[in-house]
């Protein structure tokens, strides 16, 4: 039996898997929690205002404009009473909605007045999921600090086979559970977070770069912030939006990357180096475009960058924890020792990235995280997962120190 004490929000909206609906309702409050659906019009098309009374033993909320069961203001009751909101189906359309900050029902128009966490659970047809557009609003909904949960592959009520399908209600009520009581343990802490590659120029129109997307870092961000800490994000050139609510940093060489950690590190409580810095650098870039020669090789003269976690571990003040990061193809676990040592590091994450489904530019990642008191290996996990499984090894490290 799982603790209750929690008021969650369920939007339903138009699509065959509301009936998978009912049995989420139904979970939740076998879990002991209170529930409260509001379901769009097109929602009723597919199941009944009555049998979601009946499961959540409240009134069921679908027009805006219907007379209140009590004198309040009813969607912006709702968006104060949840502790989360739930969208399951997500369709398109609502997804898409709510990416624009439109409110033109119950649902758009709670979702935009609450302050509680979103979790979106996606239902809808491969075609419109794979969608650019729909594609885009959802990330930018997840920038913005929603969460996710499915969609899954498999075969859909159009008879299609692929990606669309709604998660299974057991899962997406564990999805729930763990946000309602997620763990706030980083309130008060001051977390700086490093992401991407750098870029080192070799001439006004040429760089030297790597593959990191930043996604692993990016990830860790958004976990901290979920847990309660005061996030930096110092990121070299990406693609990805920041998470609402950081304090947001670009950098793009590995100079400008040493001279923010270094500037920031020393106010933080943890420092979390997830970024890929280039190695080296051009000695004397060139100040024009490097020309072509008919048949002419090209040599370029390498200098070594500064190394930022060396600098910044030197400097580390008791009570901090400094983790790094190592991206390896071969003698991962010698190298990463090495690192762990000589950047006065007190938590490293081993990522061999030539293993499938680890590495750069991917959505998930296989870590090893490695300290003076031993090892841990992780499984192939979403980035997500793999973020609060670093966190959770970071917390337990800090609750040893005599000043953590």
């Amino acid at each position: 039996m799982f603790p209750g004490g929690k008021t969650l929000v369920l939007g339903i909206t138009g699509g065959i898997a509301a009936y998978k609906s009912c049995e989420v309702v139904s979970l939740l409050v076998k879990a002991g929690i209170r529930v409260f659906v509001i379901m769009t019009k097109n929602a009723c098309e597919f199941v009944t205002p009555l049998t979601l009374r009946t499961l959540s033993r409240n009134e069921v909320a679908v027009d805006t404009f219907e007379a209140p069961h009590a004198w309040e203001v009813e969607h912006i009751a709702l968006a104060k009473k949840a502790d989360l909101l739930l969208i399951a189906p997500a369709t398109a359309n609502v997804i898409a909605k709510l990416a624009n900050g439109l409110a033109d029902d119950m649902l758009t128009t709670t979702a935009l007045a609450t302050k509680a966490p979103l979790l979106l659970a996606p239902a809808m047809n491969t075609a419109m999921w794979e969608h650019p557009a729909t594609q885009e609003n959802l990330r930018t909904l997840l920038s913005r600090g929603a969460r996710q949960v499915g969609p899954e592959g498999g075969l859909l009520a159009c008879a299609d086979v692929g990606a669309g399908r709604m998660s299974e209600p057991i899962d997406i009520v564990d999805a729930c559970l763990k946000i309602l009581y997620s763990q706030r343990d980083m309130e008060g802490l001051r977390v700086l977070v490093t992401a991407g590659p750098t870029r080192e120029a070799l001439d006004p129109v040429r760089f030297i770069t790597n593959r990191s997307s930043g996604k692993m870092g990016y990830a860790i961000a958004q976990a901290a912030l979920h847990r309660g800490a005061e996030v930096t994000l110092v990121s070299g050139p990406v693609s990805l939006p920041a998470p609402a609510g950081v304090s947001f940093v670009p950098v793009t060489s590995t100079q400008d990357l040493y001279d923010a950690v270094t500037s920031f590190a020393p106010a933080q409580d943890i420092l979390i180096q997830a970024a890929a810095p280039s190695d080296f650098r051009p000695k004397v870039p060139s100040g024009q475009k490097i020309k072509k020669a008919d048949g002419e090789p090209l040599t370029l003269e390498l200098t070594q960058t500064p190394d930022v976690a060396r600098a910044a571990g030197m400097k580390k003040r008791p009570g901090q924890v400094f983790v790094g990061f190592a991206a390896e193809t071969e003698n991962g676990q010698g190298n990463a020792q090495k690192k762990l040592q000589s950047k006065y590091l007190d938590l490293i994450a081993l990522n061999n990235v030539s293993q499938p489904g680890a590495g750069f530019d991917v959505d998930t990642n296989v870590l090893t995280l490695i300290s003076a008191s031993g090892q841990t290996e992780l499984p192939l996990l979403p980035k997500s997962e793999a973020a609060e499984r670093l966190l959770d090894e970071i917390m337990r490290i800090r609750s040893g120190m005599p000043n953590g």
